[in-house]
């Protein structure tokens, strides 16, 4: 079965994850290509930053977050992107002893705006 993704989340994202009760902020830079998403995240607090590697189906975000230096537990991350692709919410979760929610919104620093109106504005190369 072959699932097409019309979504694309590439850009940079600011959000929250909440652990033990506890709001910490990260920011994200995400590159999708076809369902693929592929990115990195940097965590507000001591963690510092991570990799991450998973999908975009319809609606439908999972994936895998390891960070690079601090803790070798893999987090698994699932969710759903809302409010015509600006918002993205869910659960994490780390093997079975913690869990919690996070959240993420687009973040409007118009370049991945700017970039796409460039390249579209480029001409198209012509044979020699």
């Amino acid at each position: 079965m072959t699932t097409t993704t019309t979504n694309n989340i590439s850009g940079c994202w600011l959000g929250t994850y909440w652990q033990a009760g506890q709001p910490i902020q990260f920011e994200a830079a995400f590159v999708q290509g076809g369902s693929v998403v592929d990115g990195r995240i940097l965590d507000a607090n001591y963690l510092g930053e991570s990799s991450i590697k998973g999908e975009l189906l319809g609606h439908r975000i999972f994936f895998i977050k390891r960070y690079l230096t601090t803790s070798p537990n893999p987090i698994r991350y699932s969710g759903t992107l809302a409010e015509e692709g600006k918002y993205m919410y869910g659960h994490w979760r780390i093997g079975s002893f913690d869990s919690g929610r996070w959240e993420a919104y687009r973040s409007h620093d118009g370049l991945s705006e700017e970039l796409a109106a460039f390249v579209v504005a480029l001409p198209a190369e012509q044979p020699e």
